[in-house]
């Protein structure tokens, strides 16, 4: 009999008013419940923004290094249950066991480095003009802020929204992304353990019809951090600054490695894996486009492929695995319909494409890791978002060209460059547009102290990440002090 979890409304654990919930499933074996959530409704959200608001003031003067004391605390936490929390992720989410402890591990560093910057919110002295006047700047908190995830990176995401708006100044209410709450609650567990005020972070799981649209629409919240499709994405930022709230966006990319003839081919291919297929090619980041030059093109597509057959799929619970499921059936049915479309539209099919069934595959959502070759970039498969592990090979016949089918999309989170020459790789560096730029490595990572987003439609412009990431979650006020 699996658990059911609660709500956090007010510091209180409670019920949803509507007095349903939903299952959480493993996708690695559907025939285990991992535990049952909350079906809230909006007024459960409206409960949450008044306990928010209500707490916000006192919190917004408690001292930022107070403040940055408990997010230690939630860190030594973490860091105590790591284990736990990263089996609890395998479980829910399906990526493999080792790679679930790295996610929780960057939690850790995330909670450690904003608790820092409860000493660092600094604003600036200026000059005036006029004499005996001090003139200056300080960053305040925003009041009540919404953060909606996603469920690819359950506690890495929410830890890196959560823990700069909470070191501001903010109270906040979070919704989790329903097909990973179990890990998102852990995240509010430790918050709360760490001595975290009633009220200042509240948890309510369920649709984003009901909870995500009253947090939209809410006047009460002030600003709104949001990780997940370009298509949700681009709605609701148009809501909420329609009512002068803020808006942070982060949503998806279509991530190109671009692989020169000069190119360590073996390190080519190993970094287009990594991008590609580990987390299932279930990243923002993940490598979707390898464009390859026509001098190394065989050669790279044969070490390619025959890397990507050797990679071992199943359940992330078990040793030597490297690629888990699609998070449920639907998203599997995406990539077999995206596999599918490539198919239709001329792409040779070189590796995987079709769904793994064999015992005890047939208990969860598996698809073998997939290689296209002869892909062109006005292809669906080249332009599209598919979150699975699909990679296509697209040819050019130098730099330029490469460069050219890079940048041709309307995405432009993250991209690669393999190559010995300094010269091209700092060319592609100021050339490329993209928001995260990587020379001989994957597309995939992002350290905690610089930031993290994209141009064009992957992100709305803001930074999350670092110590511009706080600049989100605050006002800038400016002083006149006339003495």
């Amino acid at each position: 009999m699996s658990e059911t979890y609660l709500n956090c409304i007010g510091g209180e654990w409670v019920e949803s008013q509507s007095g349903e919930t939903f299952a959480n499933v493993n996708p690695a074996d559907t025939g285990e419940v991992v535990g049952r959530f909350q079906a809230s409704t909006a007024a459960d959200a409206r409960a949450a923004i008044e306990a928010a608001a209500e707490a916000a003031p006192a919190w917004r003067r408690t001292p930022a290094p107070k403040r940055g004391e408990i997010l230690a605390a939630a860190a030594r936490i973490i860091e105590r249950d790591l284990d736990d929390i990263a089996e609890g992720l395998t479980r829910e989410e399906g990526k493999t066991l080792p790679e679930a402890k790295g996610e929780t591990a960057r939690a850790v560093q995330i909670f450690d480095y904003f608790a820092q910057e409860g000493r660092r919110l600094s604003g600036e002295t200026t000059p005036s003009e006029f004499e005996r006047t001090l003139l200056y700047t300080v960053k305040e908190p925003l009041g009540v802020v919404g953060i909606i995830t996603p469920w690819n990176f359950p506690v890495a995401i929410p830890a890196w929204k959560i823990a700069p708006a909470l070191v501001a100044g903010n109270a906040v209410v979070f919704k989790p992304a329903s097909n990973a709450p179990l890990t998102a609650l852990r995240v509010v567990k430790a918050l709360e353990e760490a001595g975290l005020p009633a009220g200042v972070l509240n948890f309510v799981t369920g649709s984003g019809a009901s909870v995500g649209a009253e947090l939209a629409a809410n006047p009460e919240v002030r600003g709104i951090s949001f990780t997940g499709s370009d298509t949700v994405g681009g709605r609701l930022y148009g809501e909420v600054t329609g009512r002068g709230a803020k808006c942070q966006c982060e949503m998806g990319g279509k991530n190109p490695i671009v692989v020169m003839e000069d190119a360590d081919l073996d390190q080519a291919v190993s970094l287009t894996i990594n991008g590609a297929m580990w987390s299932t090619g279930q990243k923002c980041t993940a490598t979707s486009r390898a464009i390859v030059h026509r001098e190394v093109l065989d050669e790279f597509t044969g070490k390619l492929v025959a890397g990507v057959e050797e990679i071992k799929v199943g359940n992330g619970l078990e040793e030597g695995v490297q690629v888990g499921p699609s998070i449920d059936e639907d998203q599997l049915n995406t990539v077999l319909e995206y596999i599918e479309i490539g198919k239709q539209e001329g792409a040779k099919l070189l590796a995987g494409g079709r769904r793994l069934t064999e015992p005890p595959l047939d208990k969860g959502y598996f698809v073998a890791p997939t290689v296209f070759g002869d892909v062109t970039n006005d292809m669906r498969i080249a332009r599209e978002e598919i979150f699975g592990p699909v990679v296509g090979i697209i040819a050019a016949a130098d730099f330029e060209e490469a460069l050219a089918i890079a940048n041709d999309t309307r995405f432009g989170l993250s991209a690669s460059i393999c190559t010995r020459d300094v010269h091209r790789a700092m060319e592609f560096a100021d050339r490329i547009e993209a928001g995260m730029v990587h020379i001989n490595s994957p597309t995939v990572g992002a350290e905690v102290q610089v930031p993290f987003g994209g141009m064009k439609d992957s992100s709305t412009g803001t930074r999350e990440q670092g110590r511009v990431a706080v600049d989100f979650y605050t006002e800038t006020k400016t002083v006149y002090f006339e003495y």
